[in-house]
């Protein structure tokens, strides 16, 4: 029998973890002819802390943020998320209700209402763009892709359910992001020791939604949100990627295939 490699993954409390697996599976069959050792990957889901622990990275999967948080509060899931992503930088990526977890601050939310993961260090607004019935597609232009994919000219078509936005990226720090805490309706996540700590590593922005924050400008204000930095859809800090959208939605692979090569390097280097 073929040893397995890697072990990927999929948070499996609530929300569209068998849409990822499926992904992932597909784009594991989609990159074999690039590499032999793209057949030695292992796809799991994620329950409990032992199978956790077999992770060598992680997707935490669109859903409902707070019940995800507390469904791992009352597993005893969320400090071992927390070590994993922040202490052991294992690479993680969070779609819509992931990107939530990931951020170092999230507002719209009640003190106490909702506990983070952290390991991004941003600021997201929650349910940015309404509610269930204001749910949306759009073309995404994805500039990461392009270096990568063969199909690097056609758009990704992106699905937008109650989705976040990054409206500020925040200076990178070891700590808590102290200067958070005093906002109103935000939340911030904990601190963790690390060696291997953001420290200097800046967020890098992935790909933003032109023209949307626009015409959205009064909510904006309301909101009291940056409106350069309104649209973010995407970003990434070291080992830690989060989307507002859901590409586990769609059956197009292409953002599971550029992952999963990022989790390859970073667990060859």
């Amino acid at each position: 029998m073929t040893p397995v490699i890697l072990h990927i993954g999929v948070l499996a409390l609530q929300g569209a973890f068998a849409e990822h697996v499926r992904l992932l599976r597909q784009a594991i069959e989609q990159l074999q002819p690039e590499s032999p050792v793209f057949r030695d990957i292992d796809v799991l889901e994620v329950r409990t802390v032992e199978e956790l622990h077999r992770c060598d990275a992680l997707i935490i999967p669109g859903g409902e943020s707070t019940t995800v948080s507390l469904v791992a509060e009352r597993s005893s899931l969320l400090e071992p998320l927390r070590h994993f992503v922040k202490v052991l930088r294992k690479p993680t990526w969070g779609t819509c209700a992931g990107l939530i977890l990931l951020a170092e601050s999230a507002n719209r939310i009640k003190k106490g209402g909702q506990e983070l993961i952290g390991g991004l260090d941003v600021r997201v607004n929650r349910n940015y763009f309404g509610r269930q019935t204001e749910s949306f597609e759009a073309d995404l232009d994805l500039p990461f892709l392009t270096a990568e994919c063969s199909v690097e000219h056609e758009p990704f078509r992106g699905i937008f359910i109650r989705a976040p936005v990054v409206e500020k990226i925040l200076p990178p720090v070891s700590g808590e992001q102290k200067d958070e805490a005093d906002r109103d309706e935000t939340v911030i996540a904990p601190a963790k020791d690390s060696t291997h700590g953001q420290g200097s590593w800046p967020v890098e922005v992935m790909a933003t939604l032109p023209g949307r924050t626009k015409r959205l400008v009064e909510k904006v204000k309301a909101s009291g949100l940056d409106e350069e930095t309104g649209d973010i859809i995407a970003v990434c800090q070291r080992n830690v990627f989060g989307t507002s959208f859901h590409p586990e939605l769609t059956a197009d692979a292409r953002i599971h295939m550029w992952w999963l090569r990022k989790v390859l390097d970073a667990c060859s280097g």
